[in-house]
């Protein structure tokens, strides 16, 4: 998942740069949807500009703290998450490395643009990913999903799709012919 993610990112970021930079933006649905290239210094939402140096630091940190809790992985769905937001976290991370004015303070490249006319931040597929591995994340952290595959106790369990009343019938059904449930 995250070498997808990163190889995705890097090849629209190439290839936007390329063709998009410099040039009016691209309209692609009206008022919904439209590219136009920003190098962004700063984190989500152009917060921290002047921090560029200190974003760099911290998505390493990530990079590595993913990639060591990787090793104790035993969860599917966890898996996905954690594939996500390395994949994101190594693309940005990549632009900060790597791109102007300078290493280690490399503007990332933005161009996904939502609904133009409110002023929602321009994104990439990084950001994408990061946000959907952070969604995904709460949710497993809530409905208790641990990263070996078990399930905390106290957890909500999910919905069997069952009517409550006929399970119990079914409960009471068992029992009334010996079955003890447990």
């Amino acid at each position: 998942m995250a070498v997808a993610i990163f190889v995705l990112d890097l090849i629209s970021k190439t290839i936007v740069v390329s063709v998009l930079e410099g040039g009016e933006p691209v309209t692609l649905i009206a008022d919904v949807l439209r590219l136009r290239v920003i190098r962004n210094p700063g984190a989500a939402f152009s917060v921290g500009t002047g921090m560029t140096v200190v974003f760099t630091v911290i998505a390493a940190g990530v990079v590595i703290a993913i990639l060591r809790t990787a090793r104790r992985l035993r969860s599917l769905p966890w898996a996905v998450t954690l594939g996500l937001l390395l994949g994101g976290a190594i693309g940005n991370l990549t632009d900060r490395l790597f791109r102007s004015p300078a290493p280690l303070q490399g503007h990332v490249v933005d161009w996904v643009e939502v609904f133009p006319a409110t002023g929602f931040p321009v994104f990439n597929v990084a950001d994408s990913a990061i946000v959907c591995g952070g969604i995904l994340a709460v949710f497993l952290a809530w409905r208790g999903y641990q990263l070996d595959g078990t399930r905390a106790t106290g957890a909500p369990e999910p919905a069997t799709g069952g009517d409550a009343a006929a399970d119990r019938s079914r409960d009471d059904a068992g029992e009334e012919h010996g079955e003890r449930r447990g």
